[in-house]
């Protein structure tokens, strides 16, 4: 018993020291429309060499479940439209259904979401809408007769054609049409703690609008920014206004609180010759810096500090999809395991290394140092941070853990990513740009054991005070007063689980 008691307390102590390397809030789309796809043993193999924490797949595969027990990885199941009539009508239907393709693999395989349905509402069938919150209410009362509900969240996905007003993202608001039906599917996904899951494509919103300006609107690039009027907040990419419009929509019914998954966004690899948007380049920009963007837990505008969970779309290219070439090519991964292009989610990537304490090295190419500016926005270096950061540099020394996270603000960081990105650039002025927020110096901007490398000298030579940060003896303090606290912390713990030991000896 004393054995158990202490093992306990240590379970505690350490669950208040997250992982630096965790990025549950990376996920990505595993479809299956294709005759080419590696077994499921060897892409849950390939999962393991990535970062990617979740899987989101169209159904219930049992060989693809099976495979991905004991990795660890968060798994999305999801039942068919045309199943919601049965999961409906009768109670039954959605037992057999969690008895078939829950609890046979429950809990290690790691199911955390089921999906009852996908994209329902814009089906236009008023039958299958009006099944679908039954259906919902069905699968929750299945897993709550076995003991999982809570552990297994049940939810639906939407297309962003859900919102009838999205711009700017303060006055995001459901489309008319889609209230009354909304309204109880967001009752029940309150009263269970389960996320709204959207799909937001800055890809399609592109091809609607396809102007340069746009397309860095939409990659994460540097931009000129677009103003919500109604907050004075300037956005620096579109899937940051996506998500803040649905967030106002939710808050327009007074579900505010409900959280967001993005169960679906990416950009496509290639297309027809008429298709405007498909290209590596761009899906590389827009994916890397997606990924940059999360995991500078920066947050969005109006849900700040917390990355949304976001499932990129797809793992691989789906060659029996129909429709227009580009719905075959948003794959990641090749089916022989290679990257279609490099996005820093390999587990052995530098740019993915987020929990890293190295201080940056390199061979320096450019005289003096890359900083940000005074007076430009956050926004606007949170925007430059997104896109230097997905450009292949370590931005691993300003994520949390890193040599360069405190002090944590955003001037601070892009002037470590800005001077990243200039160091490994061209001998060029224009590399130190960023759309007019960044400027080279001849100070040296390091500071304690954040090494910002070049200026013509050696990447570990001494620096003087920082003076784009908030605080240069803000570090410092942190080293000597939170570890300290972190081993009292454990010394009280081991006192307490000594005695506990002792009184039952």
């Amino acid at each position: 018993m004393a054995i158990s008691i202490c093992f306990s307390l240590l379970l505690i102590f350490l669950s208040h020291f997250p992982s630096s390397h965790a990025e549950s809030f990376i996920g990505v789309n595993y479809g299956q429309v294709a005759d080419n796809l590696p077994p499921p043993s060897e892409t849950a193999k390939l999962l393991q060499t990535t970062s990617i924490q979740k899987v989101r797949l169209y159904g219930a595969d049992p060989a693809i479940i099976k495979a991905l027990a004991g990795t660890g990885v968060g798994i999305v199941i999801g039942t068919a439209n045309g199943d919601l009539p049965s999961l409906a009508a009768d109670p039954n239907a959605a037992s057999q259904w969690i008895n078939t393709n829950v609890l046979p693999f429950y809990p290690a395989s790691k199911i955390i979401l089921i999906t009852v349905g996908n994209e329902v509402l814009l089906s236009k069938d008023p039958n299958l809408v009006n099944q679908l919150l039954p259906a919902m209410q069905n699968v929750q009362k299945a897993l709550e007769a076995v003991s999982l509900g809570g552990k297994i969240k049940v939810s639906t996905v939407h297309a962003m054609s859900v919102l009838g007003n999205s711009e700017p993202p303060s006055s995001g608001s459901f489309a008319s049409g889609y209230q009354a039906g909304l309204k109880g599917i967001l009752q029940f996904l309150s009263d269970t703690g389960s996320p709204f899951a959207i799909n937001p494509y800055p890809f399609f919103a592109y091809q609607s609008d396809p102007r340069p300006e746009t397309l860095a609107f939409c990659l994460f690039q540097p931009n000129a920014g677009r103003p919500d009027s109604n907050t004075g907040i300037t956005y620096m990419n579109m899937f940051d206004a996506q998500v803040d419009a649905v967030h106002s929509a939710l808050k327009s019914m007074g579900f505010e609180k409900v959280e967001i998954v993005v169960a679906e966004t990416g950009w496509a690899s290639r297309g027809d010759p008429n298709e405007v948007g498909p290209s590596v380049d761009n899906a590389k920009a827009y994916n890397g810096n997606l990924i940059a963007h999360l995991r500078s837990m920066v947050g969005t505008p109006l849900m700040p500090g917390k990355s949304v969970d976001t499932y990129i779309f797809a793992l691989y290219d789906e060659n029996l999809k129909p429709g227009p070439s580009s719905e075959r090519a948003f794959g990641l991964f090749k089916t022989d395991h290679s990257m279609v292009y490099d996005v820093g989610l390999t587990k052995s990537s530098g740019s993915s290394s987020n929990g890293s304490s190295q201080t940056p090295s390199g061979k320096v190419t450019s005289t003096g140092w890359c900083v940000s500016k005074k007076g430009a926005t956050d926004e606007q270096l949170q925007s430059s941070i997104d896109w230097a950061c997905g450009q292949g540099i370590d931005c691993g020394p300003i994520q949390p853990g890193g040599a360069c996270f405190e002090p944590n603000n955003v001037a601070s960081h892009a002037a470590f990513a800005m001077n990243m990105y200039f160091q490994k650039s061209p001998k060029r002025t224009t590399d130190c740009d960023f759309s007019q927020t960044a400027t080279v110096t001849s100070q040296n901007p390091s500071y304690n054991s954040c090494v910002y490398p070049g200026g013509g000298g050696a990447a570990g030579s001494a620096g003087v005070m920082n003076k784009y940060v908030s605080s240069d003896k803000l570090e410092s303090k942190k080293n000597e007063a939170v570890e300290p606290k972190v081993y009292s912390s454990l010394s009280f713990l081991l006192i307490v689980m000594s005695l506990i030991l002792h009184v039952n000896m």
